[in-house]
C-alpha cells in the first residue's frame, strides 16, 4: 500500500491512506542505508492491522527540510512575532534563505502587533512593505488576518514555523481549535518562549495539511555552498543579469549591479548585511560529510 507519513512520535510512524490512518515503525534497512522516514513523506507500507505495519520504502522527496524534519512542503508559513519575543530579521532571513534553497514559497505572518504603540505599529507597515516589494507576502494579526491565513491551505502542505513562543501553537488553536494544542508563556530570563511542540505533525485543515514544528531561535546553513548563497535573494537574482561577472558574489566585484541598487536604496541594506553574514558562516562552516538523502 500506499500512504503518506503524517505524525512520527516514538519511533512510530503514523501512515495516512485511503482515509485510515496506520501505525507503523520503519525497516531496520533504513538504518544500514542512513536514511530516515520523514513527516510528510509517501512511502509504501505494509500493514495486517491499523496498529502493526511497517515502512517499506520512502517514495522520492520533492524537497526537505531538515529543521524542522519536515518533506514535501508547499508552503512555510513564518510565524515571527513583533515582541516578546522581539522581532529579529536576521532569524527571518535565515527561515527565507531556507525556503529558498529547498524551493519552498514563503508567507511571513507577524504576531503581537497589538503590543505595540502607534510608532511601532508603523515601523512593521514598512517591513510589511519592504518584503512584499521582494515578493514575499506578508499579513499582519489582525481583525482578518486569520481568514487571510486560511485561505491559502487548500490543496498545500504548508509548514508553521518560526521562532519559539511566537504563538505558532495558539494561531494553530485559533484557526482549528480542535487541535487544543499546547502553548506555554515567555521565559523571562530568556527572553523566548519555551517549547511547546515536541514532535511535528500535520493536521488537515480547509482541504490542505498544516504542520506544527518545534520552534527554535536559531538556524544553521548545512547544505547550502557559497556560489549558491547570492541565489537565494530574489532581489539579489533579479539584479544579477546586469552584473559584470556572471558568478558574481556582490563583494569587492567591479559594476556589481547589487551593490549599485543598494547604493541607491533599492535593496534594503539589513537584507545584505545579512547576506554578508550568511556568507561567512557558510564559508567557514565545517565540510559535512554525509550527503543529504532524498529518498531513492
Amino acid at each position: 500500500m500506499q500512504g503518506q507519513i503524517r505524525k512520527a512520535l516514538s519511533g512510530f510512524y503514523y501512515v495516512y491512506s485511503n482515509g485510515e490512518t496506520y501505525q507503523t515503525r520503519g525497516r531496520g534497512n533504513f538504518r544500514k542505508r542512513k536514511i530516515s522516514p520523514l513527516v510528510g513523506d509517501f512511502v509504501e507500507f505494509e500493514s495486517s492491522n491499523q496498529t502493526d505495519g511497517y515502512v517499506l520504502d520512502i517514495l522520492p522527496r520533492r524537497n526537505m527540510l531538515v529543521r524542522p524534519n519536515v518533506s514535501n512542503v508547499d508552503q512555510g508559513i513564518i510565524i515571527m512575532s513583533v515582541v516578546e519575543p522581539n522581532f529579529s530579521e536576521n532569524l527571518l532571513d535565515r527561515f527565507l534563505v531556507t525556503l529558498e534553497n529547498e524551493g519552498i514559497s514563503a508567507v511571513i505572518y507577524l504576531t503581537k502587533l497589538d503590543l505595540l504603540n502607534n510608532e511601532g505599529k508603523d515601523k512593521f507597515q514598512q517591513i510589511k512593505r519592504d518584503y512584499q516589494a521582494i515578493g514575499y507576502p506578508v499579513i499582519l494579526a489582525d481583525d482578518n488576518s486569520l481568514e487571510q491565513l486560511i485561505a491559502l491551505f487548500p490543496n498545500h502542505l504548508s509548514v508553521f514555523m518560526g521562532q519559539s513562543g511566537a504563538g505558532k501553537s495558539t494561531l494553530l488553536n485559533a484557526i482549528s481549535p480542535e487541535l487544543s494544542l499546547a502553548t506555554d508563556e515567555i521565559s523571562e530570563s530568556l527572553g523566548r518562549g519555551k517549547h511547546t511542540t515536541r514532535h511535528v505533525e500535520l493536521h488537515p485543515i480547509n482541504n490542505g495539511l498544516v504542520a506544527d514544528t518545534p520552534g527554535f531561535s536559531s538556524i544553521d546553513f548545512l547544505t547550502i555552498e557559497p556560489v549558491d548563497l547570492p541565489k537565494m535573494f530574489p532581489e539579489f537574482v533579479a539584479q544579477s543579469p546586469n552584473c559584470k561577472f556572471r558568478e558574481c558574489r556582490h563583494l569587492h566585484e567591479p559594476s556589481c549591479a547589487v551593490k549599485e541598487a543598494l547604493e541607491k536604496g533599492q535593496i534594503l541594506q539589513s537584507r545584505y548585511d545579512n547576506y554578508l553574514q550568511f556568507l561567512e558562516e557558510v564559508e567557514n562552516r565545517k565540510p559535512v560529510y554525509q550527503k543529504k538523502k532524498r529518498g531513492n
